[in-house]
């Protein structure tokens, strides 16, 4: 899916998407719970969400008392989530992971893309990844499907046209192996299972 038509859809879609805000709360609420033990979330003060749509994860996160940064492209995502009252606290901003990020190195403790990596063609994953890292402190974290397939998610993402196929194949290589400037993105992966058909793939940025 090319990105000028990729920014389209999601603008167009972001009332639709709004109605599951509640929805999505509890299913992160429940991934976050699940990965907290290991991740250890009480030793972070700041997140980043990139691709933070309408907000539920960033009100998930700012419930856990971390400073909560959601970045997205989709002006209309954002408008929505500015106005929801769970978001309160939540600084919200317009911008693009694949363009350089408006922050400088190493500002956050931890950033987090929740299924966003599935949707992109494996070289702009690869730029994602570096630009998380670029920014992050302790943890990027890639929260997004793995193996284990449902026809009615497979469907859909063969209609999407994104590389959800090659992505659950190989994502935790990928990422083991991403390269910039002649080294590797991350020094270390560690996957952790949150749902049934999700994984944390929690990377230590060099």
């Amino acid at each position: 899916m090319g990105r000028k038509f990729s920014g389209f859809l999601f603008n167009f879609i972001a009332p639709i998407y709004g109605l599951f805000f509640q929805l999505q709360r509890q299913s992160f609420g429940k991934a976050v719970a699940r990965a907290e033990p290991v991740l250890n979330l009480a030793r972070h003060d700041s997140v980043l969400d990139v691709g933070c749509g309408t907000g539920a994860l960033c009100s998930v996160l700012r419930e856990k008392g971390l400073v909560v940064t959601g970045i997205d492209p989709a002006v209309n995502m954002l408008r929505i989530a500015r106005n929801r009252p769970e978001t309160e606290g939540v600084d919200f901003m317009c911008g693009d992971v694949l363009s350089r990020l408006p922050f400088g190195d190493k500002t956050f403790d931890f950033s987090i893309a929740s299924y966003v990596a599935h949707g992109m063609p494996r070289e702009d994953r690869k730029r994602m990844y570096r630009e998380m890292g670029r920014v992050t402190r302790r943890s990027v974290i890639i929260h997004d499907y793995n193996q284990n397939r449902s026809p009615p998610i497979s469907l859909v993402e063969w209609l999407e046209r994104g590389d959800y196929f090659r992505f659950i194949r190989h994502a935790e290589t990928e990422m083991r192996e991403c390269m910039a400037d002649m080294q590797t993105c991350f020094s270390a992966v560690q996957v952790i299972p949150v749902d049934k058909r999700a994984h944390w793939y929690v990377c230590t940025p060099r």
